[in-house]
């Protein structure tokens, strides 16, 4: 073999091994990457082709597949689309996305799952069509219904919970939008919808049950403060409080006034802990937190779990006490005003921890995974998350609470039949704009609550500025939670 005749070979012998490694790399270290990549049309089709499993509530299916005669061979459709719509999300094959339980329970709706791995082998060897697995929700469709009906057309949210678990039993955020016009295969019609949709000043899209612009709590956030005092030993709901008829707050030129510029109780400048809730007195609660101090307070707040991560499994933005810059601030914070903010979540937890003598329960909005031929594969069992206060403090609380409710600002949330707890909030926003109001308790026919709830109505709803937790958030819990307790 000639000289040249070897360079040549050598030449083609790097350029196979070139090519060998260029393969290898592409088939085996590159695979996963190539076949993920959002660009990857086989990918596209891979995962939306999928014949995914529905999602279901008290047996019914909320979300669910079809079979239809295009590309992708499934078209996935929302029964009750905007009832349930920030729950479910939406699966849309027009954008690549996937949000809501649709996102965070993918890998059992689309059969991919570790638990769904014997249901893959019998697939394999039976030769069927493979099948995605179902999630099935804590949701009541009643209470869902009721909140979304009280609610209508107004801006707001509202979360129940079951005390003794921390089972979900309604989210609903309005307005909502219809996850099947996001569904749809065809871009063109999907893209018109999310233009509307972004271009609404509702924002229906935004979750304002979990995630949305978070709230300033107004005097809801009195529970806390209430707790706060009942913990540090000082105070019991029956002990005398200061509950002058206007305060003058520290090193400000801000007067404090209570609701209505009314006296708390008979005028004398003292009340029972039990009254000034009961009225829900502002001054009473800043001069308590202003003796209890910033520390305290946010570490109260911390207990119920403020500033803490939380996935129910759809995420929940971190409810917040800043650390006050004056006791003025600390005093409006007290009341629920100030830098506080919260989600109809985490106000719904806190009234949870109270009804459930002083214990927080995990919130879950996944009660069990099923295979395709519905078999569990898993249940969400209840998870204790922290003891924010004592049995005693929570005792004292509901105490005090069913007096709102009885007699106080939270009459209208009265049920026929059963014990119902809770506190009002009208939470102040602006000069010249409508209060949020707010109505956060719990309820039961026997010895234990039932069901716990936060009602939120954005800027007053149809009420305006008119609006007031008492009268625009408490009918609304109390239809809640009256469709839980039932007939």
């Amino acid at each position: 073999m000639n000289k040249q005749v070897r360079h040549l070979a050598t030449v083609v012998a790097v350029m196979f091994l070139a090519l060998m490694v260029s393969a290898t790399s592409v088939q085996f270290f590159q695979a996963s990457d190539l076949n993920n990549d959002g660009r990857n049309v086989r990918r596209i089709y891979r995962e939306f082709g999928r014949d995914r499993g529905p999602i279901v509530v008290a047996g019914e299916a909320i979300a669910s597949s079809a079979p239809v005669d295009d590309v992708f061979g499934f078209q996935r459709s929302y029964a009750q689309g905007p009832l349930y719509a920030h729950a479910t999300g939406y699966f849309s094959t027009a954008f690549n996305a996937i949000t809501g339980l649709e996102s965070t329970e993918n890998e059992v709706l689309n059969g991919t799952s570790g638990s769904l791995l014997l249901q893959r082998i019998q697939t394999l060897v039976t030769g069927n069509q493979p099948q995605g697995g179902a999630v099935e929700l804590t949701l009541d469709p009643a209470a869902q219904q009721a909140a979304a009906a009280a609610l209508g057309d107004q801006r707001g949210a509202v979360v129940a919970l079951d005390p003794r678990t921390g089972a979900i039993l309604a989210l609903v955020s309005t307005p909502s939008f219809d996850p099947n016009a996001l569904a749809t295969h065809s871009r063109e019609d999907a893209q018109a919808a999310v233009d509307a949709y972004q271009a609404d000043p509702g924002e229906p899209m935004t979750n304002r049950a979990l995630a949305g612009d978070q709230y300033a709590p107004g005097s809801s956030f009195k529970l806390l403060t209430a707790a706060a005092a009942l913990e540090s030993g000082r105070y019991t709901a029956d002990s005398m409080v200061p509950a002058p008829t206007e305060m003058q707050l520290p090193q400000s030129t801000q007067i404090l006034n209570n609701p209505g510029n009314l006296p708390c109780g008979d005028g004398s400048g003292q009340v029972t802990f039990t009254q000034a809730l009961r009225q829900s007195c502002n001054t009473p609660f800043a001069s308590l937190a202003m003796e209890l101090g910033d520390d305290a307070m946010r570490e109260q707040a911390a207990a119920f779990g403020f500033g803490e991560e939380l996935a129910v499994p759809l995420t929940v933005t971190p409810s917040r006490f800043p650390a006050t810059e004056s006791r003025a601030e600390l005093a409006m914070a007290a009341i629920g005003q100030a830098s506080v903010r919260v989600t109809p979540m985490q106000m719904a937890m806190v009234a949870a921890a109270i009804a459930n003598d002083g214990v927080q329960m995990r919130p879950y909005l996944v009660a069990r995974e099923l295979t395709a031929d519905l078999e569990v594969v898993s249940t969400t069992e209840a998870e204790e998350l922290r003891e924010p206060i004592s049995a005693s403090t929570a005792e004292q609380l509901t105490q005090m609470m069913r007096e709102v409710v009885a007699t106080g600002t939270g009459r209208n949330a009265q049920i026929p039949g059963a014990t119902v707890a809770g506190k009002t909030g009208t939470a102040e926003i602006g000069q010249g704009v409508a209060p949020h109001a707010w109505f956060v308790g719990f309820a039961g026919t026997g010895d234990e609550p039932e069901v716990a709830v936060a009602v939120v109505v954005e800027n007053g709803g149809r009420e305006g500025e008119g609006a007031s937790g008492g009268t625009t958030a408490a009918p609304i819990a109390r239809d809640v939670m009256a469709a839980v307790l039932g007939p």
